[in-house]
């Protein structure tokens, strides 16, 4: 499994929450497995989505620059970031 973290600093009159819209175009992109956004104290945020392997991961980078630009002018966010990364190990407990 693997990650892109992307980094925002979200504007004075944004909750840098994302649309229903926006998780649902990235939830169809083949291999996605999952998406988290969180904001922090410290008015960053961060959305963090799992892919199924590197192939995935490469394969939606188009599109997920498309989404992530378009988005941060939907919500005034500055984009700080973006980093991939192979998830080593996965562990929820419900």
């Amino acid at each position: 499994m693997f990650a892109r973290i992307s980094t925002y600093r979200p504007a004075p009159d944004s909750t840098g929450a994302p649309s229903d819209d926006t998780v649902n175009r990235v939830l169809r992109l083949p291999g996605c497995l999952g998406i988290y956004y969180l904001l922090g104290k410290d008015n960053k945020s961060l959305s963090i989505t799992l892919w199924e392997d590197a192939e995935a991961l490469a394969g939606s980078e188009q599109a997920a620059n498309t989404i992530r630009s378009e988005t941060s002018a939907e919500q005034h966010m500055q984009i700080l970031g973006v980093e991939e990364f192979e998830v080593l190990i996965r562990q929820l407990q419900v």
